[in-house]
C-alpha cells in the first residue's frame, strides 16, 4: 500500500530539495558586500522617518475591505445573476434566498466602513 505512494513522496523530496537549493544558492554563489546603502531600509529612494513602531490609520485597512467587499461582488454576483434563470429553474427560491443572505452579510461589511468614516476622503 505504502508502495503506491512512493513516486508521489519521491517527487515531494525533489520538490523540497530543489526549493532549498534555490534559495541558498545566492548565497553560496552570488557576491556578498553588504555596506551601510545596502542594509539601510528601502523606502523608494527617500531616507527612512520614523520608527517601525508607529500606528498606521485605519484609513488604510478599510481602503483594504473596500477593495475586498467590491471583489467579492464581482466575482459572486456577476456569475450568478449570468445564470440566475438556469438556476432559478433548477433549484427553485433557494437561489434568491441564498444570495440576499449573501448580500445582507456584505452589506454589513458596508455599513461597519460607514460607520468608521471610510466613506470620508479627505
Amino acid at each position: 500500500m505504502i508502495l503506491e505512494y512512493l513516486p508521489i513522496f519521491i517527487v515531494f523530496g525533489v520538490a523540497i530539495i530543489f526549493a532549498v537549493a534555490a534559495v541558498f544558492s545566492s548565497e553560496i554563489f552570488g557576491p556578498q558586500r553588504p555596506n551601510a546603502e545596502k542594509l539601510s531600509t528601502y523606502e523608494s529612494g527617500m531616507k527612512p522617518v520614523g520608527t517601525t513602531s508607529e500606528r498606521i490609520s485605519i484609513k488604510y485597512y478599510l481602503i483594504a475591505m473596500f477593495f475586498i467587499v467590491f471583489d467579492l461582488e464581482v466575482v459572486f454576483i456577476y456569475p450568478w445573476a449570468i445564470q440566475f434563470k438556469k438556476l432559478f429553474n433548477e433549484f427553485g427560491i433557494s437561489v434568491f434566498i441564498s444570495m440576499f443572505i449573501f448580500l445582507v452579510v456584505l452589506e454589513l461589511g458596508y455599513l461597519y466602513a460607514y460607520k468608521k468614516g471610510g466613506f470620508k476622503w479627505d
